[in-house]
């Protein structure tokens, strides 16, 4: 199963997964607006990988069957104060 994979430009560490090269045809126009023009960076072969860097391969491989495009977005930033208040017993508001 190939796919190419796009980055923003508009959104740090934020991935756009589709089924042919250039063909955004299936990617919702408002994601499309979010998203910013799409820049290549690569294709790939998803049935000759075990696993993907930030993304789970099962669920980008039923997304391109079920809907023709995953997003891959970046893990939420980690609150730091809210952890340290965490580990040191402070009640948060």
């Amino acid at each position: 199963m190939l796919t190419a994979v796009y980055k923003s430009k508009k959104k740090a560490d934020t991935f756009l997964f589709v089924e042919k090269r250039d063909d955004f045809s299936k990617v919702p126009e408002p994601l499309l607006a979010m998203f910013g023009q799409p820049h290549y960076v690569m294709i790939i072969n998803l049935a000759k990988r075990e696993h993907l860097g930030g993304a789970d391969l099962n669920t980008v491989k039923q997304a391109l069957t079920d809907d023709g495009f995953y997003l891959q977005l970046p893990p939420p930033e980690e609150n730091l104060l809210a952890e340290f208040k965490k580990q040191n017993g402070v009640e948060s508001d």
